[in-house]
């Protein structure tokens, strides 16, 4: 029996080359891998005396050879094959170990050369392996050191590996080579906006309890090369585990609170904020963003951008909250939450924004919607107040409820005063509608919508949807702007004495 190995990735090689070696096999091995075995005192037999031809091309060229290839490639069922390899004198693999050059680290590293990023780009390495995976009826691929201890039990228990494993183990090393050349790939076209063909790759980094249902079973996966993902540096440090919608919500919340920078909570319910506000202290923008509406708050997902203290704690304690996330927890305050033993605690390990990642993917039947993220959101700077005038603390309820309907799902409303959401109206077929229920919502909730601002994520059509919100007191109007009746939305706007101010940018959630 032979094994084959060269692996860049030397966790776990000796233990593993040593249980194959007191197994019978031979191994074979190449550059590094070989020097690492001598070194750890196994008898090994370098490639090129398998070859009989030298490393060249300063190792680019060792393992692409007859001798190597089709001793993983024969076909051992046929008499053909096998008559091959005897006329050649090849002697065939029975195991294929093999971990890829670490391209993705070097094409992450900061001001790398494209020279040495394009040296990390390994040729022989996935040439092994897809060999090896296609002959899995033969040969047992191995390309993740995790997979070396079940590989050498099931050798020890049976003297070869089952062909269930060995489909499998072609399974992950066909993902590997597919993902290892989508990251190449996508540093090609790292300039290039939408190309014309679009390779990703995605690992697992947590199964779920279930997906939007039950019944439904579900993952989550991080796209492998991004600069972050949801889960990155954070920890669960208590509850139940998580669910797609818990992550789905997570996500919502996470991308709404990077747009305010003072002390800000935010509590989603399916994928939309039901109250949001920020305040002096962390404390306080809890408070107020459950104190927006504790009722659809009830098993929300809570947000916050600043560490929880012991007061928070206590708090936070008295409500029913799926998922907690935070840049740290006071000893006292985890103390009070390990009480409420169902809450899932996650500490996020760094307090900074999330990186702007790659493009939105939405997936579609059969296919892939790909936009630019909607990242860009107009400042006071790029606003324009088209009528009435509008107070330094109304601008800040302007900024603030601009921020906040950008990530509620249209047709979208929100009502807003003093850095606390009062009203919103989410999801609706109709504007108007919309309003109708955010001024509602507010008005059942005992929020006082009189010099209260509202944000609108797209244009007013018709001007019934301010007259409700005029109606209710509203002082101050933020829209996009752009529809052939803006003048006539206008009008109903100045004659209430109340103010409107034009973004000249949508905010479209769908």
């Amino acid at each position: 029996m032979r094994a084959l190995i060269s692996v860049w990735d030397k966790s776990g090689l000796v233990p593993f080359a040593r249980g194959l070696a007191e197994l019978g096999f031979e191994l074979v091995a190449s550059g590094g891998t070989a020097a690492a075995l001598e070194e750890a005192g196994l008898a090994v037999t370098r490639v090129e005396e398998v070859t009989g031809f030298p490393e060249m091309l300063g190792g680019r060229v060792k393992t692409l050879h007859p001798r190597i290839h089709a001793g993983i490639l024969a076909r051992r069922e046929l008499d053909e094959d096998l008559a091959a390899l005897a006329e050649h004198g090849i002697e065939p693999f029975d195991v294929v170990c093999v971990s890829l050059y670490p391209f993705e680290l070097a094409a992450q590293a900061p001001g790398a050369p494209a020279g040495d990023v394009i040296e990390m780009i390994d040729v022989g390495g996935p040439a092994m392996l897809r060999a090896a995976a296609k002959s899995h009826a033969h040969v047992t691929p191995v390309c993740r050191p995790e997979d070396y201890e079940p590989v050498l039990a099931e050798l020890r228990a049976g003297g070869a590996t089952s062909l269930e494993t060995r489909k499998r183990l072609a399974g992950v090393a066909f993902a590997t080579t597919a993902a290892y050349d989508a990251a190449i790939a996508a540093w090609f076209r790292r300039d290039e906006d939408f190309p014309e063909a679009l390779p990703l790759a995605f690992d697992r980094e947590l199964e779920l309890s279930y997906g939007e249902n039950p019944h439904q079973r579900a993952a989550y996966y991080a796209e492998r090369g991004a600069r972050t993902h949801l889960l990155a540096r954070v920890e669960q440090l208590q509850g139940r585990p998580l669910s797609f919608n818990n992550l789905n919500d997570l996500s919502a919340a996470r991308l709404l609170v990077r747009e305010l920078d003072e002390p800000a909570c935010v509590i989603v319910k399916h994928a939309n904020p039901c109250g949001v506000a920020v305040g002096d202290t962390i404390e306080v923008a809890y408070e107020r963003a459950l104190g927006a509406d504790p009722v659809s708050a009830y098993g929300g997902v809570v947000v916050l951008n600043r560490a929880v203290t012991a007061r928070l704690g206590e708090l936070l304690a008295r409500q029913f909250v799926e998922v907690l996330f935070a840049p740290g927890y006071d000893e006292q305050a985890m103390e009070t939450l390990s009480r409420k033993t169902s809450t899932r605690v996650l500490n996020h390990a760094e307090r900074r924004a999330l990186v702007e990642p790659d493009p939105d993917y939405r997936r579609v039947l059969g296919g892939l919607l790909v936009q630019d993220r909607d990242w860009e959101i107009a400042g006071r700077e790029g606003m324009e107040v088209v009528c009435g005038s509008v107070s330094e603390a109304q601008w800040a309820d302007v900024l603030f409820a601009w921020r906040v309907v950008k990530h509620v799902t249209s047709n979208a409303i929100v009502l807003a005063r003093g850095g606390q959401t009062i009203g919103i109206g989410a999801g609706q077929m109709s504007r108007v509608d919309a309003v109708r229920i955010a001024v509602e919502k507010a008005r059942e909730l005992g929020h006082a919508t009189e010099e209260a601002v509202l944000a609108s994520d797209a244009f007013f059509p018709f001007s019934d949807g301010p007259q409700l919100a005029l109606d209710a007191g509203v002082a101050v109007f933020v829209q996009p702007g752009g529809s052939k009746r803006d003048a006539e939305v206008i009008d109903a706007v100045s004659a209430a004495d109340a103010a409107m101010v034009f973004t000249h940018h949508r905010h479209f959630r769908h």
